[in-house]
């Protein structure tokens, strides 16, 4: 290995890595774990060694010259395949809010970033010093940043639902596509594609981050209470003489009898995991480190056990009726995936 080697390699890996490490530090209720931070850079790491493959076929197949081809084909190309990491995490309920949407897209475009960066170190070790800083400071954020743009737009049309519908994502993968072939049709002015991206990025995200966590902190409140209120009304008795208890005593009779009593615990239990998580993201926004605990993961464990019982026919009949947000089902998949 070359001592410049040395030298480029920080200079070409480092800063998407570093502004990454910058954003999970800002969302003050860690709303992404480490865990699913580095799940998502491996993932964006896979993706690049795909994209490799498919565009070397594409390019094959088009006949395009490589200007081109960089300005219209691969874009669109590299964009749809890092977001589909981020519509699958949509689909699992694993993203809830803008925050970390923004957060696992940004990882998302690092380590797609990262992997094609070592393969330019690999494939051209005699590039120059100004090559690797518009690599670090420029490609690499470039790639971060369009898919973090995705995740937050496909937050903002998602959120609303639980159900997974394409339409949603389309109006993000555009905007992403969009800023890719922007940045690449200044192939021939690749410091001013870096300076514009260096100053697109940043400030872009940290202007959804200032508007979002405000918005976290209000609904995090407002959820607190109306859960808290459920669950009182659980526990005394009276939410099942309410309209949407006898709905689910109704929806059970359909059933085995024996799930009346099953649905009412999946219920309250699943309404006192969320309130232990809403508990666990207002403590970190002041600042404190909760941890998950033994009871939770046994909390969990008869959550499941419930669920088994009940069944899976059952649960798809009731599940549209209790209105779990996004939110609520993004907090729990955290809390139960907590290392």
């Amino acid at each position: 290995m070359s001592w410049s080697l040395l030298l480029e390699a920080p200079i070409g890996l480092g800063p998407v890595v570093v502004f990454l490490i910058v954003l999970q530090r800002l969302d003050s209720f860690r709303l992404v774990s480490l865990y699913t931070i580095g799940v998502t850079i491996g993932a964006g790491g896979a993706l690049a060694g795909v994209s490799y493959l498919l565009n070397g076929i594409v390019i094959d197949a088009l006949h395009l010259d490589i200007t081109t081809y960089i300005r219209y084909v691969s874009p669109v190309i590299e964009e749809t395949l890092k977001a589909s990491v981020l519509i699958y995490l949509f689909s699992r309920n694993h993203v809830g809010f803008m925050v970390d949407a923004a957060i696992a897209g940004f990882a998302v475009g690092a380590g797609f970033a990262l992997i094609e960066n070592v393969y330019f170190l690999q494939a051209f070790p005699h590039a120059n010093i100004g090559v690797w800083v518009i690599r670090g400071f420029g490609t690499a954020l470039m790639h971060g940043g369009a898919t973090a743009i995705f995740g937050v737009l496909a937050q903002s049309m998602t959120e609303r639902h639980s159900r997974f519908h394409w339409f949603w994502y389309l109006p993000g993968l555009a905007a992403a596509i969009v800023l890719h072939s922007a940045f690449n049709h200044f192939s021939d002015a690749p410091v001013t594609a870096m300076l514009a991206t260096m100053i697109v990025v940043p400030v872009a995200l940290f202007l959804v981050f200032a508007k979002s966590e405000h918005a976290i902190h209000k609904w995090l409140l407002t959820d607190y209470e109306t859960h808290e209120q459920l669950l009182a009304d659980m526990r005394s008795g009276e939410y099942a003489h309410s309209e949407a208890g006898r709905f689910v005593y109704d929806l059970a009779q359909k059933f085995e009898k024996t799930q009346v009593a099953d649905m009412f615990a999946y219920i309250q239990l699943h309404t006192e995991l969320v309130l232990r998580a809403e508990q666990m993201l207002l403590a970190r926004e002041k600042g404190e480190r909760p941890k998950a605990t033994a009871e939770d993961k046994a909390h969990f464990a008869e959550l499941h056990a419930l669920e088994h019982r009940i069944g899976r026919t059952a649960l798809l009949t009731l599940w549209p009726h209790l209105h779990f947000s996004r939110q609520e089902l993004a907090e729990l998949y955290e809390l139960e995936h907590q290392r």
